[in-house]
């Protein structure tokens, strides 16, 4: 006990010293309808005191990102971000932008998507976009109703944000519907991409998706919206997108793009030009895998050792953390923090 004691106030001393400050970290067991058992939530903020010190995110390939757990909230209201994250991700890999965003002053909210997050990622459920949606949509009720965060939210500035499967369901919240069955389905001419490739071995059928796929999720509390190298836009309803109006920041990854890019309109979705009110930002160098955690020194040879994606691997010149701080500052930007 002594020992575990030492370490935490070492840590929390060199967190003090310093550039970064050190985010408030909370979890949430959220209660929803559409799922038989609690969604996973957590809940990032600028704390107003200090308690115990954690690595949240840590393991043997990524690095973790250090939180106060459980500390008071700092005085104040902040906006409130709601983060998505991708297939096969989870909201403890983001670890790093929650902490960032909190640094600037925003609350955070994450998510793990039963059905599409590390250890459960299913293609028959991943395609199931009203579900994810209403992961995020409950988890807002639930911390809105929480009388430890609720007074420090800036319900005016309610922002979806997520990365690939996860920039989906940002637009999904913010109004964006998807084609059920689309003229030309997804993956139709490009059965070699690494997201076709992961449906394909589900045996899910562009032509037949669930009516989930195409629901509107609209969240009307949601300001604006965020995605990150999102996925499924290239079937995304025409209606949706011309009704939209709320703002939307979209970001794509270097320049080999492993989903449609959204600028082009030939093998992409070209929504940046047909949205009402977007901008668009591309960073390179990188890939879209840039976007995942810091990874540790041995992380690509374990990786490697057991014939996983090499999401460690970026392109040469690229700096991972450097653009992390690229997507954390055009984040808040968007949001006006």
């Amino acid at each position: 006990m002594r020992t575990f004691i030492a370490a935490t106030l070492a840590l929390i001393m060199t967190n003090a010293a310093s550039a970064d400050p050190v985010a408030g970290y909370d979890r949430l067991d959220v209660r929803v309808s559409h799922r038989a058992y609690p969604v996973g939530a957590s809940v990032w903020y600028p704390a107003g005191r200090e308690t115990y010190v954690i690595k949240i995110g840590d393991n043997p390939i990524f690095k973790g990102t250090p939180a106060y757990v459980g500390a008071a909230v700092a005085e104040g209201r902040f906006p409130l971000i709601l983060f998505s994250h991708g297939s096969g991700g989870n909201m403890d890999n983001a670890a790093w932008l929650s902490s960032a965003l909190a640094a600037k002053g925003a609350m955070v909210l994450a998510v793990n998507h039963p059905g599409s997050t590390s250890g459960d990622s299913s293609p028959r459920r991943s395609v199931h976009l009203d579900e994810r949606a209403s992961d995020l949509s409950g988890a807002l009720d639930a911390l809105l109703a929480d009388p430890a965060f609720a007074p420090h939210i800036d319900r005016s500035r309610i922002v979806a944000v997520g990365f690939s499967l996860g920039g989906a369901t940002a637009l999904n919240l913010a109004g964006l519907r998807y084609q059920k069955a689309p003229e030309h389905p997804y993956c139709e001419g490009t059965a070699n991409r690494d997201d076709c490739i992961f449906f394909a071995n589900g045996g899910i059928d562009f032509t037949d998706l669930p009516d989930g796929f195409s629901a509107d999720m609209r969240d009307e509390r949601v300001t604006g919206a965020v995605a990150i190298d999102p996925a499924f836009t290239e079937i995304a309803d025409r209606r949706s997108v011309d009704e939209m109006q709320l703002p939307i920041a979209l970001i794509n990854l270097g320049d080999e793009h492993r989903l449609a890019p959204v600028d082009v309109s030939e093998n992409g979705s070209d929504l940046v030009h047909r949205l009402p009110d977007a901008t668009y930002s591309v960073l390179a160098p990188a890939v879209h895998f840039t976007f995942l955690a810091p990874c540790k020194d041995a992380g690509a040879e374990l990786l490697a050792a057991d014939d996983d994606d090499p999401v460690c691997d970026d392109p040469a010149g690229t700096d991972r953390e450097k653009v992390h701080r690229q997507i954390a500052e055009k984040i808040a930007h968007f949001v006006g923090l």
